[in-house]
C-alpha cells in the first residue's frame, strides 16, 4: 500500500510522544514493505509560508517526510495555505489511505482535502485536541489562583472565559468574551464535520476512547481501541549498575503539563540519599523557571539534580534507562497512554505514576507500579521516599510489566503495524 502518514511535527525536530510514535510506525509499516511518506510542518521564520521540502526520514531513507513551512499562525485550526500544500503532496504522492496522527499546528481542512480526493482516512488519537482546542483540557486561567486547573469539558462560555482570555485586548471585555464564544462554538462545529468524514478512530487507551467518544459524541463502534506497538529490540539489554544513591528518572517535555515542579517539590520534601536526573530537550521560559524552583529546595537536594540533554529514542537503554532506578510520571493532565511508561513496564523500569487517566489505567498501585494522588506534591513525596528507604519493594514490581498482556510485554512495533496494515485495508475506498 501507499501510505500517507499525517502530523504536526517529526522528529528529529520534534520529539513528543505522538511525533516519536509516527516515526516508529511510519518505519515499521515500510519494512513491512508498503511505500510509507509523512506529511508534516516545519518551522523556518525566513521562508514562505506554506513552501514545501522534501527530506527522507532520519532512519529510513525510504521514506520521504514532506515539510511544509508554517511559523508564523500555528495556532489557528484552519489554513487554506495548509490545505493546498497538503493537496499538492496528496496528488504527488497518491495514497491508498491517508493516516492521521495530529492535526494541530496544520489544518482541520486535510481531511475535508483527503475526503474530496476519495481517500479513505484513519485517525489515530493521542490527547484531546479535537475536543478541546489545548489538546489537554487543562485551563489557561490567566489571573486566576490555581496554574492550570483541569477542565470538566468544552463549553463556549467556559473556554472563552478561562483560556481564551489570554487573548483578549482587555477593554472591551465583553464583546472580547462573545467573539472568542463564537470562535469555540465554530470550532466545535468544524471539528463535528470533519469526524463525520472520518472513517475509522483509533485510540491507545480505554480512557481517551471514553472521554473523545462522550465530548464529540462519536459512535462507540467508529472508535477501536488498539495500544501503541514498540519495538522490543529497542527495549532489551538494560543493565543497570548500582549507584551510592536510588536514582529516579523523568523523560519528557518540558512543559507544564508534563508537572515537572510537582515532582522537583516532591524531590525536596524527601530524605536519604537518592538523586534525581532529568532528561529533556530545554526551553527558554520553562527550563530557567524549573530551574529557580529548584533552587529553592535545601541545597543538599538542588544539588542532587541534574538536567541532561534530549536523546534520539534508539538509544533509550544507553542513555537513560540504565543510569535509573525508577521513572517518574508526573503529569498535571490526563495523558492517554504515555510512551514512556509502556517503555519502562518493558525494559523492567519501575513507574511512579499518578492515578488518573491513561497513566492509571497502565499502573496499577502496588500491581505494577505505584501510583500517587494526581498533582499531590506531598503524596508524591511519600512514593518517593517509600521508593529511597525500601527500594526493593518497587523494584519487584517492575516484573509485572504491561497488565493489558498475559505475557507482561508490550504489543510488539511488528504486531501493531500488523494490526493497523489489517485495519487499512478494511476501509475502502469510497465510491
Amino acid at each position: 500500500m501507499r501510505i500517507l502518514e499525517i502530523i504536526h511535527g517529526y522528529p528529529p525536530r520534534y520529539n513528543a510522544g505522538s511525533e516519536i510514535y509516527t516515526q516508529m510506525v511510519s518505519n515499521a509499516l515500510s519494512e513491512q514493505g508498503h511505500n510509507v511518506a509523512v506529511f508534516c510542518r516545519e518551522e523556518d521564520p525566513y521562508r514562505p509560508d506554506f513552501d514545501i521540502s522534501v527530506e527522507s526520514d532520519s532512519i529510513n531513507p525510504l521514506i520521504r517526510v514532506y515539510l511544509t513551512n508554517h511559523a508564523r499562525s500555528r495556532d489557528r485550526y484552519r489554513h487554506e495555505g495548509m490545505d493546498e500544500a497538503f493537496l499538492n503532496v496528496l496528488r504527488r504522492f497518491k495514497p491508498d489511505v491517508v493516516h492521521v496522527n495530529h492535526l494541530s499546528h496544520l489544518s482541520t481542512g486535510i481531511i475535508d482535502v483527503a475526503y474530496k480526493e476519495n481517500h479513505p482516512i484513519i485517525f489515530t488519537l493521542h490527547d484531546f485536541w479535537l475536543a478541546c482546542p489545548r489538546g489537554q483540557f487543562l485551563q489557561m486561567a490567566l489571573g486566576e489562583e490555581t496554574v492550570y486547573p483541569e477542565c470538566p469539558g468544552q463549553e463556549d462560555r467556559r473556554c472563552a472565559v478561562h483560556c481564551m482570555s489570554r487573548m483578549w485586548g482587555g477593554v472591551k471585555v465583553d464583546e472580547d468574551r462573545e467573539y472568542w464564544e463564537n470562535w469555540v462554538r465554530h470550532r466545535k462545529d468544524e471539528v463535528n464535520k470533519i469526524c463525520n468524514k472520518i472513517d475509522l478512530f483509533i485510540s491507545p487507551s480505554i480512557h481517551l476512547k471514553k472521554r473523545i467518544s462522550n465530548e464529540l459524541k462519536i459512535p462507540h463502534e467508529k472508535i477501536i481501541y488498539e495500544p501503541y506497538g514498540f519495538d522490543h529490540a529497542r527495549l532489551t539489554r538494560r543493565e543497570r549498575s548500582r549507584e551510592n544513591m536510588f536514582v529516579f528518572g523523568y523523560i519528557g517535555r518540558i512543559v507544564p503539563a508534563k508537572g515537572l515542579d510537582i515532582l522537583i517539590k516532591a524531590f525536596g520534601l524527601t530524605h536519604g540519599a537518592a538523586r534525581l536526573r532529568i532528561w529533556g530537550r530545554p526551553t527558554s521560559q520553562d527550563t530557567p523557571a524549573l530551574k529557580r524552583i529548584a533552587e529553592s529546595i535545601s541545597p543538599s537536594h538542588r544539588d542532587r539534580i541534574e538536567w541532561l540533554p534530549e536523546y534520539r529514542n534508539e538509544e533509550i537503554i544507553d542513555k537513560v534507562f540504565n543510569h535509573v532506578d525508577a521513572i517518574v510520571v508526573p503529569s498535571i493532565w490526563d495523558e492517554n497512554s504515555p510512551l514512556v511508561i509502556q517503555e519502562a513496564l518493558q525494559a523492567g523500569v519501575p513507574v511512579i505514576t499518578s492515578e488518573k487517566g491513561g497513566m492509571g489505567e497502565l499502573i496499577v498501585d502496588g500491581i505494577n507500579g505505584w501510583t500517587f494522588k494526581h498533582r499531590s506534591i506531598e503524596d508524591l513525596a511519600k512514593r518517593l521516599q517509600q521508593a529511597i528507604d525500601s527500594p526493593e519493594k518497587l523494584l519487584g514490581l517492575s516484573n509485572r510489566g504491561f497488565l493489558q498482556s498475559e505475557s507482561g510485554q508490550v504489543n510488539s512495533l511488528e504486531d501493531h503495524a500488523a494490526n493497523l496494515e489489517n485495519l487499512f485495508l478494511g476501509i475502502k475506498r469510497r465510491e
